[in-house]
């Protein structure tokens, strides 16, 4: 992706089934789950490069030992300082003990971190927010080992001053609003209200208060307190817990926005935000991996029983199609097909732009993530060109000479690596002129790849700002000196802001809406601005359920070839020499590439949860108002 968004984050959870020995004894040491998690974390820097953290608990420890430990770091390569931290403790105390090296029962008592159950978290800060404090996993302590929460998460909610304001009706005194915190405290309120309700009940069957501890940890209802806690909830999620005495959960949303995945057998339990992560890591096939279901979440008890649970009814299902067109790992079986595809259905449009003149053509793509959009783009534009060469040699006939059959044969797609993405560039510079100086040279290009007399037609994953290619991409792709640029989106127009995790906030940064707008100004149809803020006003009061998305009559006097046409003119820069057109995915053709991720909000504005349409509302009154903030 040419535009640089942040979005996302991943959790890796793994449970160890076995005592830590018979990993000693099977694959060489105990600390198989530290080095499990580090791998599955590592796979997964692509949901987030601006923190990671890990927090472990150790099963069944002694009072007066510590069964608990978390590390976090928002350096330049977290994931790298975690572990580097984990093993600098781990070395020392083994250099300091030596003796520890001849029991794992004193390696596991002594040595932080070696536990059977690990959560991980890597993160993209949004909106500045990136100080230790923001870096999952987040912690509430308490001296009672049950009342101990743990929790990390790729999530967003729509509705936290409602949550918050629900913390403060019930006594609590939050110390600020994230979201992170408050469904951490939601949670932790109906932990701490279960704990002394079992505690109360264990008393009056006569057990003694030491007695009791083994008996709340038992008769621990997760799924019960997850429903109470996430019962008004708002908002796409897949949200990891561990709880002291050694329960886990993993809760997905009920729409199934945010993704969650997990394997179990004899020795583990492991759940992640990607599929092959799994499978790389456990080496296990694609069936092996299990989704979790929208609404359910996975329990895992002290004693390692797992099970799914129904936490929130299920809604329509609407999982994010951005994870399928850019988030996830490429390496996914699906992901990498339905890529493909994306690029092959985008060929028609493209034959249009071109005329059909595939002799004139350059293919090639806007490194790194749009390849394998790519490559299903030229599978469809060789097979065109099968169908024409038949279609040639039919028209031959008797007529046929080798000389001619060969030059039919030698026909093929152009392709060209065109596009090369340098090292990431710092722009440590805060003076505007300066800062766009440096973007542009975040590409360069392949000489004497393109002749003046060719078409270039490029594809990139999405155009979501086109900031990156206006000032850098179309500019270096113009010396090459085609006589037209095609630049192809995978994705359909992104018009709307996201509220779920992706951070796309801000209406008026979407290329979508500034054409939208200008096409509003040329055909004297501004005042369309007043009467959608009106409306969003004038529901501002509504209860979420009543409250309707009132800015897809912005879009609705144009067709998207009108707006593609508008974001091709605002892109252009000034003075360039070629022709620049964009072309766009369609939705249906979306639909048909992903037809398990139907999550299409920023395309459509129709979102899947009724907290999205009060954030589009405010979003847009934000932009109307001059507000800067975020709109959730």
């Amino acid at each position: 992706m040419s535009d640089a968004i942040k979005h996302e984050c991943g959790i890796a959870l793994v449970r160890l089934l076995k005592p830590l020995e018979y990993y000693k004894e099977k694959y060489g040491t105990a600390f198989y789950g530290i080095n499990k998690m580090y791998l599955m974390m590592e796979k997964q820097h692509n949901r987030g490069q601006d923190g990671a953290g890990f927090a472990s608990i150790k099963l069944n420890m002694q009072p007066g030992e510590r069964y608990m430990s978390r590390v976090r770091s928002n350096q330049a390569q977290p994931i790298q300082d975690i572990f580097n931290q984990i093993n600098t403790r781990i070395n020392d105390e083994l250099k300091a003990n030596p003796t520890l090296n001849e029991s794992i029962e004193e390696q596991k008592r002594e040595i932080p971190y070696l536990g059977e159950l690990m959560l991980g978290h890597v993160r993209y800060g949004t909106f500045g927010k990136n100080s230790i404090e923001s870096v999952h996993p987040f912690l509430r302590q308490n001296n009672w080992m049950h009342r101990n929460l743990i929790v990390a998460g790729n999530f967003n909610m729509t509705n936290v001053n409602e949550l918050f304001a629900n913390l403060i009706r019930i006594g609590q005194h939050p110390k600020e609003k994230a979201d992170t915190i408050t469904v951490m405290e939601k949670i932790g309120h109906f932990l701490d209200d279960a704990v002394s309700k079992l505690y109360k009940e264990v008393k009056k069957e006569g057990y003694s208060k030491m007695e009791a501890s083994p008996l709340i940890a038992d008769r621990l209802n997760v799924a019960k307190i997850l429903k109470k806690a996430a019962k008004n909830f708002d908002g796409g999620y897949a949200m990891a817990g561990l709880i002291g005495h050694g329960d886990a959960f993993v809760l997905r949303d009920p729409a199934g926005i945010r993704p969650a995945y997990y394997y179990k057998d004899d020795e583990v339990v492991v759940v992640a935000s990607e599929r092959p992560v799994i499978q790389t890591v456990f080496n296990v096939d694609f069936d092996d991996v299990k989704e979790l279901a929208p609404g359910k979440a996975i329990i895992i008890k002290k004693d390692g029983t797992t099970n799914t649970k129904k936490i929130l009814t299920p809604l329509e299902r609407k999982a994010c199609s951005f994870e399928r067109i850019y988030f996830s790992r490429g390496s996914d079986a699906e992901i990498y097909q339905e890529r493909k595809k994306l690029g092959r259905l985008l060929l028609p449009k493209i034959l249009k732009s071109i005329d059909e003149d595939m002799e004139n053509t350059v293919f090639s793509y806007i490194p790194n993530t749009a390849e394998t959009s790519f490559y299903g783009m030229v599978k469809e534009a060789q097979d065109f060109l099968n169908k024409r060469k038949e279609e040639e040699i039919l028209k031959e006939g008797a007529n046929l000479t080798a000389e001619r059959l060969h030059e039919i044969l030698n026909k093929r797609p152009r392709i060209e690596k065109v596009a090369i993405k340098d090292a990431k560039l710092r722009t440590f510079i805060t003076e505007d002129s300066s800062r766009d100086d440096l973007v542009k040279h975040v590409y360069d290009v392949t000489y004497g790849s393109v002749k003046p007399t060719d078409n270039l037609v490029i594809i990139d994953d999405s155009i979501v700002r086109g900031t990156t290619l206006k000032k850098s991409i179309l500019r270096i792709l113009d010396r090459l000196h085609p006589k037209k640029i095609v630049v192809v989106s995978s994705a359909p127009q992104i018009r709307y802001p996201d509220c779920y995790g992706i951070d796309m906030a801000r209406m008026e940064d979407l290329i979508a809406f500034k054409a939208a707008l200008s096409l509003h100004e040329d055909r004297g149809t501004s005042n369309i601005v007043e009467e959608i803020y009106a409306n969003c006003k004038s529901q501002v009061d509504l209860p979420d359920a009543e409250v309707k998305n009132a800015v897809q009559a912005f879009y609705e006097p144009f067709t998207d070839e009108e707006i593609s046409a508008k974001i091709s003119e605002l892109l252009s820069p000034e003075g360039i020499k070629a022709e620049v057109q964009i072309i766009y995915q369609t939705v249906e053709s979306l639909h048909e590439a992903c037809p398990k991720n139907l999550g299409d909000w920023y395309f459509t504005g129709n979102y899947p949860t009724a907290g999205g349409n009060r954030v589009v509302n405010r979003s847009f009154m934000n932009f109307y108002e001059g507000v800067q903030g975020r709109a959730y």
